[in-house]
């Protein structure tokens, strides 16, 4: 259902993406250990997937909540923290606000050193593409230099 919830929100179905969000919430609530796919189950999917769908809807503040939420919950998962600290650097670009999203943007990059995980990678190039109309300023410059580095040492 969450799957479903991020195709709804690529189609810019807002209505469905919730009323799909709301499911999974509610499956997910009643998981437990005897699930058979209980080892798969990570208490932040539903933070992780739903501030995706809310970025890619245009919420950014309600993409903001969660994404960092989330990013404050994911110390062991550094893979899926890179992806989660990328997407809010997208929500805080898009929200206008530049120096929380290079916040989220070096955090997500410092991840990537560790991990290099490809689903990060391309969310922190991405951001990296959207950070063009700031290209001037020092900060920007500076954290664009991180990521080609990390690229450098691979």
């Amino acid at each position: 259902m969450l799957h479903a919830a991020e195709a709804h929100a690529y189609l810019g179905e807002g209505r469905e993406c919730e009323r799909a969000l709301v499911g999974a919430e509610r499956h997910l609530e009643h998981a437990h250990g005897a699930d058979a796919a209980h080892d798969l189950f990570s208490p932040t999917h539903l933070g992780r997937l739903a501030g995706s769908c809310y970025l890619t809807l245009g919420n950014y503040r309600k993409a903001e909540q969660l994404l960092t939420q989330t990013a404050a919950e994911l110390h062991d998962r550094r893979k899926s923290r890179a992806i989660v600290l990328g997407n809010l650097a997208l929500a805080w670009m898009r929200h206008g606000d530049l120096d929380a999203a290079l916040n989220a943007f070096n955090d997500a990059v410092n991840e990537l050193h560790g991990t290099r995980g490809g689903g990060g990678m391309n969310i922190v190039f991405r951001a990296a593409r959207e950070l063009r109309p700031w290209r001037n300023e020092p900060a920007v410059q500076e954290a664009q230099d991180r990521l080609m580095a990390l690229m450098e040492a691979a």
